[in-house]
């Protein structure tokens, strides 16, 4: 890897992109003059094949919400180890969207109809221990009202028909962790 140019706005970025055409560009989204998410994608737009890694300091959802729709190709933190830096960018260089763990957690947590809830959370662990919305009420000190209303609600923010599939989405989503027991457990 080599890096062929560098710069600290937006306005340059375009200059030096037609300039250089790299493979991979690193952009973060703070920038004077034209912010990294609006760079990005004036610069896709303008130039299709153009690869965006935002590497930024940013773990705000809603920048890195913006930074994929703008046409970033991945979203990275600067606080990322150096190896799995160079990772992310040969990920981006194949084609690959390399995404942050912690705010790949924050935005599987995401719904159409908004994110999940510490409560919605904790129902849905009570789900995958088995309890019955009677139980999952007892252990959060809630009404068996509020557990069945809220065991709705994450059924239909995970797009679910049953309870298994809600648990399997909590999984498929990273909302859930599989639990690890002992050989003498």
């Amino acid at each position: 890897m080599a890096v062929v140019a560098q710069c600290s706005d937006g306005i340059a970025a375009f200059d030096l992109w037609a300039k250089h055409r790299p493979d991979v560009t690193l952009m973060d989204v703070s920038m004077p003059r034209i912010d990294g998410v609006e760079t990005t994608r004036r610069l896709v737009v303008r130039h299709p094949g153009a690869r965006v890694l935002m590497l930024t300091s940013s773990e705000e959802e809603q920048d890195a919400v913006d930074s994929m729709e703008a046409g970033a190709a991945g979203y990275i933190v600067k606080t990322v180890a150096f190896d799995d830096l160079l990772v992310a960018i040969r990920e981006v260089h194949d084609g690959g969207r390399p995404m942050g763990e912690t705010i790949a957690r924050r935005l599987a947590n995401r719904t159409p109809q908004g994110p999940i809830s510490a409560r919605e959370v904790n129902v849905l662990k009570g789900l995958r221990d088995g309890l019955s919305t009677q139980d999952i009420a007892r252990r959060l000190f809630i009404s068996e009202r509020t557990a069945r209303a809220t065991v709705a609600a994450v059924k239909e923010k995970l797009g679910a028909a049953t309870i298994g599939q809600a648990v399997a989405r909590g999984y498929e989503r990273g909302i859930l962790e599989v639990r690890r027991t002992s050989a003498t457990e």
